[in-house]
Parts: structure tokens; C-alpha cells; sequence
């Protein structure tokens, strides 16, 4: 047996131990990374607004509590503003339930000439053995909306605290980075840095636009069919709409269609046309061309990556996949160098095409 082959196998055996056991930290902290890969796009959007602060001489982290603060009074108020309407909605539909029910029964009656009525379904439905599993299967489900609610919130402390300390040790953290780093490459660092910034804050900034738009046009056809709530319903569709992705639209376009049919039933069927139109008019008009006049990349490439985010992670990729793919571009064409155009590929480029006719073809 040769000497070396010993080695070799101890080697690759070696190799292959650090491989599983790098590969099994990596799928156990994988939600940790994830966390901190959202706290730090987070820390990059209100990166502005603290350095704004911090520059009039104010302390970072003085700066980073009252932006956190901010929003979330804004997000609280939000909040309870929604849950109360939700909760005098909720009560008007429950008093309400029984006259809708007999005017569908009546309507049934009428239609297919039948003697239903109101008790008869009600005592029905409380005997059935639909309703019992139902119920069983909701308690022993309550445990489980729990542990989920739990870990939804403790997810959002983490993303809070991580987001937190990135934006108040900012500079730190960039100094920290930049030590362990040669002195050519530390400016490169620092103009990356710049560059995410901005690019996160523009695509910020373009989601809130297409927010604001949303929500005036929605307000509008709210007002028109007068549907109780309709400032805090448009809010409610602008900011779910644009800020939850994948989900958001249907989420957003909920609310308001049971709201509306609370009011009058084809309201609803109104509220659910126009959602559908808006949502194409934003899709193939209005977003590609806001998102990539503000974080400057083209929409093809803006809609593949968001296909792409949310295959590789899901809500969160489909999120932040736009201010990653264009904190790239911009980095990618800092440092690519380019050439000018000869004469000839110039010329092929800004000549109009030529109909080429082939021999024997009329």
C-alpha cells in the first residue's frame, strides 16, 4: 500500500465530516440568517434618516430610538384603528346575519318553490357531526395558533434588535469591517455601502408611492360606493398591498369586499372588479415602470428577481430582491469597465432594420 493513501482517506473523510456537520449549522440557523438578513436591509432604509439626525448633533442611538419609535406609533395606531373598525364591522354582521339568511332563504323558497326556514337550519347544522369535528378540531388547533403567534413575535424582536444595533453602530461596524480589510479594498467597502443605502431608501421610497397611489384610487371607488371606514380601508390596502408580498393583494382586497358587502352584496363584487383591474394596471404599467426609475434597473430584470427571491427565500426574498439585485447592478458598474463603440457596431445599432428577402420568396 502506497504511504500517501492513508492520508488521503483520513483526508477525505476529514473533508466530508466538515461538510455535513457545516451543512447541518447551516440548516439550523438558517431563520437566524434570514433574521439578519432582513434587520440589516432594515437598518439600511432608516440609514438616511439617522444620519440626518446624527449629523445636527444628535446621538446615534438617541437617533435610531426615536425612528423606531415613529414607526411604531404609526404601526400601533394603525393597528387599532383597523381593529376597531373590524370590531364594530364584525358586531353589525353578526346582528345582521339572520335578515341576510332569510332573505337567501326566502329567495331559495321563491326559486325552487321549497318550504325551508331559518330554525330548521340552524337546529341542523348545531346536530351535525360537521360542526362537532369542527369545533374538536379547532381546540386542539388553539395550541398551535399559539406556539405560532409566540414565534411571530419573537422573530420580530429579533429582527428589531439586530435592525437596532446595525443602525445605531453603523459606523462602527463599518470601522470594524474596514480593519480587517487592506487600505485599497476599504473604500471599495465604503462606496458599496453608500450604494445599498441608496438603493434600499429608492425602493423604499417607490413602494410608498405605489402605496399612496393605491390607496387614493381604492379610497375613491370606496367613496363613490359608500362603504363605511374608507380612509382607513384605503390605508389598509396601500400598505398591506406593497408590503407584503405575494399574499399582500389578496389580503389587502379582503377587508374591503366584506366591508362592502355589509353594505350591499354586489358592492362586494364592485370592490373585487376593480381590485383585479388595479392590480394589472399596477402590474404591467405602473410598477415596473416606478421601480426602475427610482432603483434603476429594468423591469424585466426588477420582475426576474423577484422570481428569483422567492425561490430562493420565499416572502422575505421576494422582498428584498429588488434592492439586492440593484445595490448590485450599481456596485457591478462601478467597477466593470467599458469600452467605446467602433464605427461599425455603432452603426448596426442605430440604423433601423432592413427587411431581408430571401431568394425565391416574394
Amino acid at each position: 500500500m502506497p504511504r500517501w493513501l492513508p492520508r488521503a482517506v483520513v483526508l477525505v473523510l476529514a473533508l466530508v465530516a466538515c461538510f455535513q456537520l457545516g451543512s447541518w449549522a447551516f440548516h439550523q440557523l438558517i431563520g437566524l440568517l434570514v433574521n439578519i438578513l432582513i434587520a440589516f436591509f432594515l437598518a439600511l432604509a432608516i440609514e438616511p434618516a439617522v444620519a440626518r439626525m446624527a449629523a445636527r448633533g444628535m446621538r446615534r442611538g438617541f437617533a435610531t430610538f426615536l425612528v423606531f419609535l415613529g414607526v411604531f406609533v404609526a404601526a400601533a395606531g394603525f393597528l387599532a384603528l383597523l381593529g376597531s373598525m373590524l370590531a364594530g364591522q364584525i358586531v353589525e354582521m353578526v346582528e345582521g346575519f339572520p335578515r341576510y339568511l332569510d332573505s337567501v332563504i326566502d329567495s331559495i323558497n321563491s326559486t325552487f318553490h321549497t318550504e325551508l326556514s331559518r330554525l330548521e337550519i340552524q337546529e341542523s347544522l348545531l346536530r351535525s357531526d360537521w360542526l362537532r369535528k369542527y369545533v374538536q378540531n379547532s381546540a386542539t388547533g388553539v395550541l398551535d395558533v399559539s406556539a405560532t403567534v409566540l414565534g411571530g413575535l419573537f422573530r420580530l424582536l429579533t429582527i428589531g434588535l439586530f435592525s437596532f444595533y446595525f443602525a445605531a453602530d453603523g459606523p462602527r461596524l463599518r470601522r470594524a469591517l474596514c480593519s480587517v480589510l487592506p487600505p485599497a479594498k476599504q473604500s471599495e467597502v465604503l462606496r458599496a455601502w453608500e450604494i445599498a443605502v441608496a438603493k434600499t431608501g429608492g425602493y423604499l421610497y417607490s413602494r410608498g408611492l405605489m402605496a399612496l397611489i393605491s390607496g387614493i384610487a381604492h379610497y375613491i371607488v370606496l367613496v363613490v360606493l359608500g362603504v363605511p371606514y374608507a380612509p382607513a380601508l384605503a390605508v389598509w390596502v396601500g400598505l398591506v398591498s406593497q408590503f407584503i408580498p405575494t399574499i399582500g393583494t389578496y389580503l389587502a382586497g379582503a377587508l374591503p369586499m366584506l366591508i362592502a358587502f355589509t353594505v350591499n352584496p354586489w358592492y362586494a363584487l364592485y370592490v373585487l372588479g376593480f381590485v383585479v383591474i388595479y392590480q394589472q394596471f399596477e402590474n404591467y404599467v405602473l410598477q415596473p415602470k416606478l421601480t426602475s426609475r427610482t432603483v434603476d434597473i429594468h423591469p424585466a430584470v426588477a420582475f426576474g428577481s423577484v422570481i428569483a427571491g422567492t425561490a430562493l427565500l420565499g416572502a422575505v426574498g421576494a422582498l428584498i430582491a429588488i434592492p439586492a439585485v440593484a445595490t448590485l447592478q450599481a456596485f457591478l458598474g462601478a467597477y466593470v469597465k467599458r469600452y467605446e463603440l467602433t464605427e461599425g457596431a455603432a452603426a448596426a445599432t442605430d440604423r433601423p432594420r432592413r427587411r431581408v428577402r430571401m431568394p425565391g420568396l416574394r
